[in-house]
């Protein structure tokens, strides 16, 4: 039985284990999430390869009986040291590598959250402080799609009208993307990103819904040309909030601040 595996690995989260060793939470493009075990104290060149954030190319002995996995080596080919430059650059990482340990790593799609997240970090290693939150929230975007979960938002999806340019959304949870109409908002039909939020529901407003149907197929690199006025991103942020939110059972720890 082969007890050695090489996998593309992503470092997301590390934790000491005892006086010299680190626990390591890796998302794989193979397997999804693994954890293993980096023997050696801090002057180990492999313990400082793997760091959070750092990916590449990951060596394991599984040990059968123990059923536990030992790193071998780690031949890192993305070190990401801008993300430990500015505080907003760290912030989105870990929000990231949150988001990717509470979904267990996309829920089996394994190879595209391998490269959605890796291509987020690989943004954020360069990004300006103010195009983080951006970068982020592409990442939340794309991982409601690798997760099943992203709802359309175009359409009603009660009457399954379609919206027209300038138009607003409602967001429920349970019901979906709603015209104004449907929502029981007519009167805010003329008042766009002024209308309020009611009864449980959400507003995404058209410069919210145009940013979110833009960048979807866009690589992250690219998110800075792309801004959000204020309004817009605050419902941006509260539209993913409330969808991931909902499929984790909570807010995670990792957004406070950020969404």
């Amino acid at each position: 039985m082969n007890r050695n595996f090489t996998y593309s690995a992503l470092v997301l989260r590390t934790k000491n284990s005892g006086e010299s060793n680190r626990n390591v939470w890796f998302l794989t493009a193979e397997e999804g999430i693994i954890q293993a075990t980096v023997y050696g104290g801090p002057k180990s060149k492999l313990r400082a390869h793997v760091s959070p954030f750092n990916r590449g190319i990951l060596y394991v002995y599984f040990d059968q009986m123990r059923s536990s996995r030992k790193v071998t080596d780690f031949d890192v080919r993305f070190w990401h040291p801008g993300l430990r430059e500015l505080y907003e650059r760290s912030s989105a990482a870990s929000a990231v590598a949150g988001t990717v340990l509470a979904s267990h790593g996309g829920g089996g799609n394994w190879e595209s959250a391998f490269t959605v997240a890796g291509n987020t970090l690989n943004a954020l290693d360069a990004a300006e402080s103010s195009a983080c939150i951006s970068i982020l929230l592409h990442f939340l975007w794309n991982w409601t799609d690798i997760l099943g979960l992203r709802p359309g938002i175009n359409r009603c999806d009660s009457c399954n009208c379609e919206f027209l340019q300038e138009q607003s959304g409602w967001y429920s949870g349970s019901e979906g993307i709603l015209c104004p109409s449907c929502a029981g908002q007519e009167a805010y039909g003329r008042q766009k990103d002024r209308a309020p939020e009611s009864d449980g529901m959400l507003l995404l407003g058209p410069g919210a819904r145009r940013w979110l149907s833009t960048v979807q197929d866009l690589p992250a690199a690219v998110l800075p040309r792309y801004t959000l006025d204020k309004p817009s991103l605050r419902q941006v942020k509260n539209f993913l909030s409330a969808i991931l939110s909902s499929a984790f059972g909570t807010q995670l720890n990792v957004w406070d601040g950020l969404l």
